[in-house]
């Protein structure tokens, strides 16, 4: 991965909507290299997809949990069922398997309100076969919320 490279997927990254023209315009390549390297960036798997990023806010989901949940045991059956029920709660956006805390997985799962997580967590997160212990935090503020990676490492 080159300078140009970099150049395209940190400018895809600020906004997916551009076209060719303008993202060869930016990076002052024409417009055939410039395709065929995003199409190259896709091919590898470097671009995984494209979405829209959406205002939770503005959608009415105002209430931002991260929960940490203990399983009490860690087969593979275990772990198997856990994951694939998870994947099923919408509210659910993103899971971790983690380390090195009590809890093995940490869950970020947005929601309207406390009422609309209480149901999420009674009735479906503790009703998981295996789940011990669930414990809840809150988010007040997001200091910090982007989606684009680092790339002057590479």
């Amino acid at each position: 991965m080159d300078r140009i490279d970099k150049k395209i997927l940190t400018l895809l990254q600020e906004d997916a909507k551009l076209t060719n023209q303008e993202l060869a315009d930016k990076i002052a390549l024409s417009p055939s290299p410039c395709l065929r390297r995003v199409n190259q960036l896709e091919e590898q798997g470097v671009i995984e997809k494209y979405v829209a990023l959406l205002k939770p806010e503005l959608l009415g989901l105002q209430l931002h949990v991260l929960t940490s949940v203990g399983l009490d045991k860690h087969s593979p059956e275990r772990i198997k069922q856990f994951e694939n029920t998870i994947k099923k709660i919408p509210e659910i956006m993103e899971c971790f398997l983690i380390t090195g805390q009590a809890a093995d997985y940490i869950l970020k799962i947005i929601v309207s309100d406390m009422n609309h997580y209480q149901k999420i967590l009674l009735d479906k997160i503790t009703q998981i076969s295996g789940v011990t212990s669930v414990h809840s935090s809150f988010i007040l503020q997001k200091i910090i919320d982007k989606t684009n990676f680092p790339l002057d490492f590479i």
